[in-house]
């Protein structure tokens, strides 16, 4: 507070020059006065003496503190002028390398100030003579040292959000070279990628892929709960961008991950959001290979729009397997089923009866009872699908399911449009 600080905190002259004469008088005993503070702070907190370096890195920002806002006082250096010292950013990094948090480390500035208000002021009726004039400067002190630790801490506050954000980006940026590393099949230290993953590596791997088309949904949290339900509580996750999650869990058995077992828990994932799940295998390979499977799976949902909101990768495995080449594909299925691979209501009632039959190995009855018709009506529609497609259905039975499963995966992808009708 020089002249235009006193002016401006309204101080009276004869208050300004005691309150400097004091500043100067506490300076000579600052090194005292630093360490009574750390052994203050260390009696509420103990963390400050976690470990010789934090020690040395309180006492070090008591000290600079102390130093600074006295030298302010001393030198009339307006409070908004105030910044951290060195030392106490250092702290603040110190604090958040550690894994404590701000409000832990905030902890020490109010500590501080009521060591500074109870001990240091407590002083200066010894160094003013004058008790009336004692306590406006104590007053005034009191006022000041508020102001600083505020500002102060704010700095360090943010010196310590700006260091976790930068531990943060590291740890994510370790554990993404990792991952990428697992998938590339790179010769890694196994115990090293789990220590950094917090992920076991050996046993069953068992991976997800979680996406969706929306900004606002919390990925993680659909993440933590495929992994629950395939019997990991706390999964490996990795974004993939903004909307798009990788996943794996490690398990000592492997996970059913059929249609039956998942669909209890499947309605739960919400209508926005898409998984698709790997077939669970062991070890890094297993790592590597089921992930490869899950992400193979997305292309498939993706290109064949399918409704379901799980999709286990051995459900679409043909399918995937036989539409690397959609070109190839499409032709095959032309091939295979001539007039029936045509877009259109009837011709996918055909399909499906055809398909439903030779899942049945033949049976018109279970057939009827998956489609949810009559026996005859079964009959008729492979009677017709037969027509259309030129041969009968015990004709390169082995080629025509695949063809059909193709198409009630893939569907228009895969098939010409309907002919006009006359």
């Amino acid at each position: 507070m020089g002249a235009n600080a006193d002016e401006s905190a309204g101080l009276p002259h004869a208050v300004a020059i005691e309150m400097r004469r004091t500043a100067s008088e506490l300076l000579g005993n600052v090194s005292s006065y630093a360490d009574d503070m750390f052994a203050h702070i260390l009696e509420s907190i103990p963390e400050a003496g976690a470990d010789d370096e934090l020690r040395g890195l309180t006492l070090g920002s008591c000290s600079s503190n102390l130093e600074a806002a006295l030298s302010m006082v001393r030198h009339g250096i307006d409070v908004n002028a105030a910044t951290a010292p060195v030392t106490a950013l250092e702290h603040a990094r110190a604090m958040a390398a550690r894994g404590y948090s701000v409000d832990v480390m905030l902890r020490f500035y109010r500590v501080g100030h009521a060591y500074f208000s109870l001990r240091i002021l407590d002083e200066i009726a010894a160094v003013v003579s004058d008790p009336a004039l004692a306590l406006v400067v104590v007053a005034n002190l009191q006022r000041f040292s508020f102001a600083y630790a505020d500002r102060v801490s704010s700095h360090v506050a943010a010196e310590y959000v700006a260091e976790l954000d930068r531990i943060q980006n590291r740890e994510r940026a370790a554990r993404t070279d990792a991952v990428r590393g697992l998938i590339a099949g790179d010769q890694l230290d196994l115990a090293r990628a789990e220590r950094v993953l917090s992920h076991r590596l050996t046993g069953w791997q068992t991976a997800f892929v979680c996406w969706t088309d929306r900004h606002d949904v919390d990925l993680a949290s659909i993440g933590l709960e495929v992994g629950a339900h395939l019997g990991a509580p706390h999964p490996l996750l990795v974004p993939d961008g903004a909307q798009t999650l990788w996943g794996w869990v490690a398990t000592a058995h492997a996970p059913g991950v059929e249609r039956g077992l998942i669909a209890s828990w499947a309605t739960q994932v919400p209508d926005t959001v898409r998984v698709s799940i790997g077939t669970p295998a062991q070890g890094p390979a297993g790592f590597r290979d089921s992930h490869s499977q899950a992400l193979r799976g997305c292309r498939i949902v993706e290109l064949s729009g399918r409704a379901s909101r799980v999709t286990p990768y051995a459900e679409v495995a043909l399918v995937d397997t036989m539409s690397g080449d959609l070109d190839l594909a499409r032709a095959f299925v032309r091939t295979e089923l001539g007039a029936l691979a045509v877009a259109g209501r009837q011709q996918d009632e055909e399909r499906r009866a055809l398909l439903a039959v030779l899942d049945a190995q033949g049976g018109l009855a279970a057939a009827a009872v998956e489609l949810g018709v009559h026996r005859n009506t079964v009959l008729q529609r492979v009677r017709r699908a037969e027509g259309r497609r030129g041969s009968p259905a015990t004709e390169r039975v082995a080629e025509l399911h695949a063809a059909l499963r193709l198409v009630d995966v893939l569907g228009p992808v895969l098939l010409t449009a309907e002919p006009d009708r006359p």
